[in-house]
């Protein structure tokens, strides 16, 4: 074996919290290099969150033209150009890309494309996409290795070469029927997106509950969202094998406690949860420890078992969105300085991206209740917030978790336009630890969707 390079930070994965921490590096002059076997910037930015959202949101100009007559113009009914929508996607791609490419050259740090493998502690070749091989060894190495889309093990289901959210945002043409396998968040964001766009849409869930990691009136009015716009959802289904060829027929047999039978459809999208990206890439030989899911074991510094090896991101089970691998990257680079950082009591946020957005952070009611901690509940509908009805969009609501002897805000949802922007509004506050009186007695701009705050939190039970 050849000698290998010495790099200082040596990084397996573009994802957020890699590249990141690699342009900090290179910026403060140390040699760092970031090995990336097909995605430059990593998933959000190629086939994840900025695509998923970018067609997301041609579904709703689509939406919003078959209804405009409701507003005022009469359009017709649209004619969706999957093919333009694609280049739009595509188009903001692109953009970003050349942008990560500009920021490796800016701070100094190398991007290696090429597939990596452990051959030895903090050790890793690299076979080059353009050919060739590269030995590397790290005095610091971080995995940012991500996750991949799960295959349920059902005969004939991978036979039938069924989509995942990766190939779904690449069709230039529409699905006749869509089925979806999953009712998780990225289920129900392109089950509507393309129910928008013309498809007919089927979403199967195993669970018997829908949206079961929700609240049930949050769950249910998710629910009757999809349905109302055409979407046919079926709970409590298992599939028990699938025969066809995805984008062209496919028959799915399932079992269900209304009898189950035989669903025909042109189109599988399989959305039922990720795997991490960890198998197969000599972890074992660089003393890197999984747990049984295959997710890196790591402490509240993000450190593995291995010294001077550390994991962020989904492959080191942190909560999968880009902010939470942001905040991994800021845990390691303040650590690395001689910081005290952890990633214990983080108070993360998510959202999902259905129209109208569901937006949370903190306790739902269904967790202060298994957690026994005691609460008082506020609620308030969408209707009642102005802002809503200048544009329309009434449906959800807004939901509040005030503590029963004090006056922390413990948990918030949102379902209803902009709540992703609203639910920012609460976290800030509860980040400062501000009593729910301060968003309650706040003069905030009229008319706004956070406005709607207000009349949230005068709604709060008295102790």
């Amino acid at each position: 074996m050849s000698e290998p390079e010495r790099i200082d930070t040596l990084v397996l994965g573009s994802g957020e919290a890699g590249k990141y921490l690699a342009w900090h590096m290179g910026r403060l002059g140390r040699r760092a290099v970031v090995v990336e076997r097909k995605l430059i910037g990593g998933s959000c930015p190629n086939t994840n969150c900025l695509p998923s959202k970018n067609e997301i949101w041609s579904a709703k100009v689509a939406d919003l033209m078959r209804h405009g007559a409701r507003f005022g113009s009469i359009a017709g009914s649209p004619s969706v150009d999957m093919k333009r929508v694609l280049a739009r996607k595509r188009e903001m791609v692109e953009g970003l890309i050349a942008t990560h490419l500009e920021l490796y050259h800016a701070s100094g740090a190398e991007l290696i494309m090429g597939t990596g493998r452990f051959v030895a502690p903090r050790t890793l070749e690299v076979d080059l996409n353009d050919g060739g091989k590269r030995l590397l060894t790290g005095d610091r190495v971080v995995l940012n290795l991500g996750t991949h889309a799960t295959i349920p093990d059902v005969p004939g289901l991978a036979a039938a070469k069924p989509m995942t959210n990766v190939e779904t945002l690449e069709l230039d043409a529409l699905p006749d029927h869509l089925i979806v396998i999953g009712g998780g968040y990225v289920g129900m964001e392109l089950a509507q997106a393309y129910r928008r766009f013309g498809s007919r849409v089927t979403i199967l869930e195993t669970g018997t509950e829908f949206a079961s990691r929700e609240d049930r009136d949050v769950a249910a009015a998710l629910l009757e969202i999809l349905e109302d716009e055409g979407i046919e959802v079926r709970v409590g289904v298992n599939v028990l094998r699938v025969a066809g060829q995805s984008g062209r027929a496919v028959s799915l047999d399932l079992s269900a406690p209304d009898g189950g039978g035989t669903l025909e459809g042109s189109d599988i999208l399989v959305a039922v949860g990720r795997t991490p990206s960890t198998r197969g890439i000599g972890l074992e030989l660089a003393g890197v420890a999984l747990d049984g899911r295959g997710i890196i074991a790591v402490n509240d510094r993000l450190e593995t078992s291995a010294p001077d090896v550390w994991a962020v991101g989904e492959c080191a089970g942190s909560p999968q969105f880009t902010h939470a691998s942001l905040d991994d990257f800021r845990v390691v680079r303040d650590n690395l300085s001689g910081g005290n950082r952890s990633t214990r009591g983080r108070l993360i946020p998510y959202c999902l991206f259905t129209d109208p957005q569901l937006g949370r952070v903190g306790l739902s009611e269904a967790e202060a209740e298994r957690r026994k901690i005691a609460v008082r509940v506020a609620k308030l509908p969408m209707a009642k917030v102005l802002r809503a009805l200048t544009i329309s969009e009434t449906r959800g609501f807004m939901k509040a978790l005030i503590e029963a002897d004090g006056d922390r805000i413990l948990g918030f949802a949102m379902l209803g336009p902009e709540a992703s922007e609203v639910t920012a509004v609460v976290q800030t506050a509860m980040l400062a630890g501000m009593p729910y009186t301060g968003l309650r007695d706040a003069i905030i701009t009229h008319p706004t969707m956070a406005e709607g705050l207000g009349g949230l939190f005068s709604n709060v039970p008295k102790r």
